[in-house]
Formats: structure tokens, C-alpha cells, sequence
């Protein structure tokens, strides 16, 4: 499994939010690229970029602390957050970014998503996040009747390269990941499935590892800022 640091933007801020409410931000960190070499430094292979003001924008918005990111790490990067448009998913693989993460358009526009998957394999992921199994869409605001479980196996065929779940009420809450309807979704499509939300601790880890199903992997945030969970020692853990 693979550990994803997560970098949070807001305002050019690296920040981690509490069950995905904007006005709950806490800021770690002034200099996200920082960050990010922070975590590379410790052994991280991949990195888990969310423009939070950009996924209430509906555009980019942090374009600038990514960049710095994309320019100062060695790591492949995947980036979530206000990209809903083919021109927007161009522009952020062609400056080095390796995977789009797509959420409301998911939902809005699946057409969309099956599009970018073809004129980028590999490259392309669906972003699930959800309250109550319910997804939730445009930054978390919106609530939808769609189940998660659905919206993933409507991209069965698509040829996207990961889903990354997250459970809101966990997220932020260091509460531990919903580790049961994680490993449900996983069992449930064929497409990788990244979890995120909650995950706190080793033990957390742990839980996922062994969960019984195929998990991609997992990102973690608060908990790493924190110094709840150690990074180097987590990702031990997952190998």
C-alpha cells in the first residue's frame, strides 16, 4: 500500500480542515512546497494536493503553491480540487502533475471523466467523498442522492486509474478512517481504491492493511502534521 501525505491548499496555506468545513481550518504550514519536501524527505513516494479553494471556485485557484510543489519535489503528485474541464486537466499534466483527481464532475459530468481517461490513461482518477454513503459534491457542500458505491461502478469500464474515497465525518477528525465501507467499495469494483479520511495512527493503518480487501493505499494529513503518526515509521507499516 501506498502512503499519500496529504497537502491541503487554502490562500496559498498548507491547512487541514475539520469534516471538510472551510471555516474549521487550521494552517500548518506558510510554505506548501516546504511541506512537501518535508514529507519527501521522510521517504514519501507519492504526494495527495487538494486546492480546497479552487473545489468551491469550480477552478483553479492554489495554482501557483502546486506549481512550486511540482517544481521542487521528485515525486509524482496527484492534485484534486476545482479541475472540471479537459482544457484544466491539460494544463496540470502537461506542468508535471501525474494524476487528475476528478469529484463533482464525477457526478455532473461522467462523460467527462471517461473522456480524460482515454486521452490520458493512467492519469485520471475519480475523487468519492461522501457522508452517510451519500456522495457529496463542489467542495463538500452539495449532498447528493447518489450512493458511492454506484457512482465507482459507473466507471468500471472507464479506465480510471484509482478512486479515492473519503469519508467527511472522519476527515480531520483524527476519529480513525471508516475502514468497514472502505473496504466494502474496494471489494465492490475492480477500479484501485485509495482511502482517506480519519486515519490517525498506526493502528489505523494497520486496520486497512488487513481489511480484506485490495486497497491502493491511504492518505493520511492532520495526523501527520500533528505528529500523531510518524511518517517513517507509517510507512513501515504499509510495506
Amino acid at each position: 500500500m501506498i502512503l499519500y501525505p496529504a497537502i491541503d491548499l487554502k490562500d496559498g496555506q498548507a491547512v487541514r480542515l475539520l469534516r471538510g468545513e472551510m471555516d474549521a481550518a487550521t494552517v500548518f504550514n506558510d510554505d506548501p512546497a516546504a511541506q512537501a519536501e518535508a514529507f519527501v524527505a521522510a521517504g514519501c513516494e507519492w504526494l495527495h494536493l487538494v486546492d480546497l479553494n479552487g473545489a468551491f471556485a469550480g477552478a483553479p485557484v492554489n495554482a501557483a503553491p502546486v506549481e512550486e510543489i511540482l517544481k521542487r519535489c521528485n515525486v509524482p503528485a496527484q492534485l484534486g480540487g476545482g479541475i472540471r474541464n479537459m482544457a484544466t486537466i491539460e494544463g496540470w499534466l502537461s506542468k508535471g502533475l501525474r494524476r487528475v483527481i476528478l469529484g463533482t464532475v464525477a457526478v455532473e459530468n461522467p462523460a467527462l471523466v471517461r473522456e480524460a481517461a482515454r486521452a490520458f490513461p493512467g492519469q485520471v482518477a475519480v475523487g468519492i467523498d461522501a457522508r452517510q454513503g451519500r456522495v457529496a459534491t463542489k467542495g463538500w457542500a452539495t449532498e447528493t442522492e447518489v450512493m458511492v458505491t454506484d457512482l465507482a461502478r459507473n466507471f468500471e469500464d472507464a479506465g480510471v486509474a484509482a478512486i479515492i474515497y473519503t469519508d467527511i465525518d472522519r476527515d480531520g477528525a483524527m476519529q480513525g478512517p471508516n475502514i468497514e465501507a472502505t473496504a466494502a467499495l474496494a471489494n465492490a469494483v475492480s477500479i484501485p481504491v485509495i482511502a482517506s479520511g480519519g486515519v490517525s495512527s498506526l493502528s489505523d493503518l494497520i486496520g486497512l492493511r488487513n481489511c480484506g480487501a485490495p486497497l491502493n493505499g491511504v492518505i493520511s494529513g492532520r495526523a501527520l502534521y500533528d505528529g500523531a503518526l510518524d511518517l517513517s515509521e507509517a510507512l513501515a507499516v504499509l510495506v
